[in-house]
């Protein structure tokens, strides 16, 4: 398995991402979760759709908490995209966190039990077990074409590269 070590910090220091980093171009691989539900959840449910994959860490966490509540506020305003976030968190804790944050134009899904995103994707933090922030878009023929891998963990991504990227592809 390739292994990336200097793309990004976590608290100013480097950690290695476990996988290939997912580029523009390349065809979307299809991955397998779980919803908050606790029911398997695989990209393939959102086909023909753009999609923004929005990676985090953890959404008891602040910047997680905040980039959620941003793609949330913004998939309310796009249509024909399907915004995914997913993070390593148990379903129970993101199931908690969308009811107590009003969470509801957006999927949540979580990585924790066989971490199949973050190495198909190239984002499994391999020191904490964890994603490393990231923004992925992904057209409605499933070809990736925008790719923001944060450097720092804890710094917001580009949101308004990421939703123009999205939106040139409606």
């Amino acid at each position: 398995m390739k292994r990336n070590s200097d793309l990004v910090t976590f608290g100013g220091n480097p950690v290695t991402l476990m996988g290939r980093l997912a580029k523009p171009g390349q065809a979307a691989k299809n991955f397998f979760a779980v919803n908050n539900n606790l029911q398997p959840y695989s990209l393939s449910e959102h086909s023909n759709q753009v999609r923004i994959i929005s990676s985090v860490p953890s959404v008891d966490t602040d910047i997680c908490a905040q980039q959620t509540r941003r793609f949330n506020e913004e998939a309310a305003a796009l249509k024909d995209v399907q915004v995914i976030t997913i993070s390593c968190d148990l379903p129970f804790a993101q199931k908690r966190f969308c009811a107590a944050e009003g969470i509801e134009n957006l999927v949540t899904v979580s990585d924790h039990k066989d971490k199949d995103f973050g190495v198909k994707y190239g984002l499994l933090i391999e020191e904490l077990g964890l994603l490393a922030r990231a923004i992925v878009v992904i057209d409605k023929q499933d070809v990736i074409q925008y790719v923001e891998v944060v450097p720092e963990v804890a710094e917001e991504p580009d949101y308004q590269k990421a939703l123009e990227a999205a939106k040139a592809l409606i």
